[in-house]
């Protein structure tokens, strides 16, 4: 989906953390970081366990070059991936975090 139908399903009164996951991503690829970032946010808000908006969200971070919030960002993604068994995710925002505080 494109971020105009996204957009509109939320103006519609649609608001959950799929939605804001999918145009948070729209977002990011698009080049509306801080948009992106806002609404990985909200998304996390909806659902605090949700594994691929913590990854994208401290990816997203990063990028921004906000890497204390990345780094933070991961901290909490790691946590609620292993507490819903979601080990693949959990692993590689170790690996992202661990990248992120080699290039400071």
């Amino acid at each position: 989906m494109n971020i105009g139908s996204l957009e509109a399903m939320l103006a519609r009164g649609t608001d959950n953390a799929l939605l804001r996951f999918g145009l948070g991503r729209a977002c990011l690829e698009a080049g509306r970081q801080e948009e992106g970032i806002a609404h990985l946010a909200k998304a996390l808000a909806h659902d605090p366990g949700y594994s691929a908006a913590w990854k994208a969200y401290g990816r997203a971070l990063a990028d921004a070059g906000r890497n204390e919030e990345a780094l933070a960002a991961y901290r909490d993604g790691i946590a609620a991936a292993e507490s819903r068994g979601d080990i693949q995710a959990a692993k590689e925002m170790r690996v992202f975090a661990r990248r992120l505080q080699r290039g400071r």
